[in-house]
């Protein structure tokens, strides 16, 4: 029964060292495929005289089981991380769309970073009479001009 233990160790050794070596190479995950024919080797190579015990061939399929299990589900998982994400996204830029729009007629104070003297910015106050959404993100026109959403410091009722 030793020689059967340390052939199956074996196997398993060398299948994890080919896995690891696959997965640095080609980048895919590990075969589930594998697994099946490591069991099938060791159906070939053992000894006649003195088969594996049943409760080990349970044992490897319900790994086998598990294995398939825990790869759907984590497909499962990625593919809800991707659509949480998307709704994630998409909630931001409503609620960006939203805070903008929301600005139109209201009194607004704008600081402007100046990229030669950063102590000292430009204060820009008036009255948002347009919201644009051209370059990406929120925008509201003032006096003329437009502004990015992130530059406001001070909303006011008109």
């Amino acid at each position: 029964m030793s020689t059967i233990t340390s052939q199956i160790t074996a196997m398993r050794n060398e299948t994890a060292q080919v896995q690891n070596q696959q997965a640095r190479t080609t980048g895919m995950k590990n075969d589930s495929n594998t697994f099946l024919t490591l069991m099938l080797k060791q159906l070939e190579n053992q000894d006649p005289t003195e088969p594996t015990d049943n409760t080990q061939w349970l044992s490897q399929l319900a790994q086998y089981s598990s294995l398939e299990q825990m790869t759907q589900m984590n497909s499962g998982l990625e593919n809800c991380a991707k659509y949480i994400n998307a709704m994630y996204d998409d909630m931001m830029l409503n609620s960006e769309i939203t805070q903008t729009l929301s600005m139109i007629g209201k009194d607004v104070t704008i600081k402007i970073p100046n990229e030669n003297d950063p102590k000292n910015p430009t204060i820009v106050t008036g009255n948002v009479t347009e919201a644009s959404f051209e370059s990406g993100s929120g925008q509201i026109k003032v006096n003329g001009e437009y502004y990015s959403i992130e530059n406001i410091v001070s909303i006011r009722e008109k």
